[in-house]
């Protein structure tokens, strides 16, 4: 498995070690993944807008960014989707095991701690950052 040209595109712009644990990880990952829309960097404007999905009155569901200070500002976070029957996954059957391949593809091949939302928070299991 590759990342897909869209997926790396979204990438721009954050630290190079993360691209790097991406681009090794996907090729023994046990699931597919990509990068959502807004998934790599973000500028404050992307993540007031993002902040406010789930929090406006015209929008009703579950809030997409928990908080207007976030790593993903400064190049530091990722998100990512399960890429499985073709579609789209945030369900943590299968982010879970991607997410525990790549903190282990973080450490082993770059002695980087991969940080994973959803240890961090209990929830955001499609967040990655690192300090």
């Amino acid at each position: 498995m590759n990342l897909s040209k869209i997926s790396l595109n979204r990438l721009e712009g954050i630290e190079p070690v993360l691209i790097d644990i991406l681009l090794d990880g996907i090729k023994t990952s046990p699931y597919d993944f990509g990068i959502p829309k807004f998934g790599g960097l973000r500028t404050e404007e992307d993540q007031i807008k993002m902040y406010a999905i789930g929090r406006t009155t015209e929008l009703h569901r579950s809030p997409v960014t928990w908080t207007l200070n976030s790593y993903h500002k400064t190049g530091k976070a990722f998100d990512l989707f399960a890429y499985v029957d073709g579609k789209a996954s945030w369900d943590l059957k299968y982010l879970e095991p991607i997410a525990k391949h790549l903190q282990k593809v973080a450490m082993d091949l770059y002695c980087v701690e991969l940080q994973w939302g959803q240890e961090l928070w209990g929830k955001d299991g499609a967040h990655f950052q690192i300090n």
